[in-house]
């Protein structure tokens, strides 16, 4: 079948944490849920997994169509699972203080995948904070006394955020998203959260569960330093700007303004998505031309070559 460029429809999770502004700024369905604390704009997860809207595929499940068409999403070597995870995450509240594990890591059960992650800040409220790292070195004897006691809160580095800033998150790293934080992530295909600490809150009466024997495998124990490789702006042709995020072995992560126009080119090493965080116009690729949107998710097959975006746009562009 001939590949074409096909528009996904969110996962929608709801949390006790999550609030509505994604449907409401992002125009994510709310389908029936209370709130939308995460939208999975491009996953292939079992936890969730977004849906073809267009084409020949609509109404598929990307896994699927992946497992179908395995060289639409790279030509250049197998994968035995989905590479990558994009979210959308509106934290109306404090997310809990975490820490996802590595690949490899002797906790994970089997099958699981480690998570590295970063995170591009959509909107932040005044005083808004991410909780990323220690201020210091400590012991994990320090570390588990402070779980132990409470305090861990005063231990861990706390990151005042603006609209426009990047952080790069290694797995193994302790975070956590505070509450007024609207953000986009990018991260390993994974689902695997060892929660620390939760503020005490309970869910249907009850605590969340916490994973401390894990956490404590698994934390990196020093300050948070993991600076991405972001780059200055440069210009593409079309006029628009390009600024490089990250580029690691897992993905690429760039952003783009458009005042009229950009090109690309889709290869045969990595699929292209696309992530629609301002404005409106059209894609062109293989043929077809799609409108596109604020909050739109887009995927470019590998190998469609040369593709084309007109109208006054930001985006955060993916490639593996």
């Amino acid at each position: 079948m001939r590949h074409y460029p096909m528009k996904l429809k969110p996962h929608i999770s709801e949390t006790i944490w999550g609030g509505t502004r994604l449907a409401e700024e992002y125009g994510v369905a709310l389908a029936g849920h209370a709130n939308c604390a995460e939208a999975w704009v491009l996953s292939a997860h079992h936890g969730g997994g977004s849906v073809v809207l267009n084409g020949a595929y609509a109404g598929q499940g990307l896994a699927e169509v992946w497992k179908k068409n395995p060289a639409w999403f790279s030509q250049t070597g197998e994968a035995a699972a989905f590479p990558i995870l994009i979210k959308l995450i509106d934290a109306m509240d404090d997310l809990s203080v975490q820490v996802h594990p590595r690949d490899g890591d002797a906790v994970l059960k089997e099958g699981e995948a480690g998570k590295t992650e970063c995170w591009y800040i959509l909107d932040a409220r005044p005083g808004a904070k991410l909780l990323l790292g220690f201020q210091e070195r400590i012991t994990r004897e320090a570390f588990a006394r402070a779980v132990r006691e409470n305090t861990l809160t005063s231990l861990v580095r706390e990151i005042e955020v603006k609209a426009g800033d990047f952080f790069f998150i290694p797995a193994g790293t302790l975070h956590a998203i505070g509450r007024g934080v609207l953000l986009a992530e990018v991260q390993q295909s994974s689902d695997t959260t060892y929660r620390v600490y939760d503020y005490g809150r309970l869910q249907g009466g009850k605590p969340r569960a916490l994973h401390i024997e894990q956490a404590l495998a698994v934390t990196e124990l020093g300050p948070y330093n993991a600076q991405s490789e972001t780059r200055n702006a440069q210009l593409l042709e079309g006029g628009a700007r390009e600024r490089t995020l990250v580029k690691c072995p897992l993905f690429t992560v760039r952003e783009w303004e458009l005042r009229e126009a950009a090109f690309g080119i889709a290869g045969p090493e990595s699929f292209v998505s696309l992530l629609v965080l301002e404005g409106a116009g059209t894609l062109s690729s293989c043929g077809e031309a799609l409108p596109v949107k604020k909050g739109d998710s887009l995927l470019i097959p590998a190998g469609s070559g040369k593709y084309a975006l007109e109208g006054k746009i930001r985006l955060l562009l993916t490639t593996i």
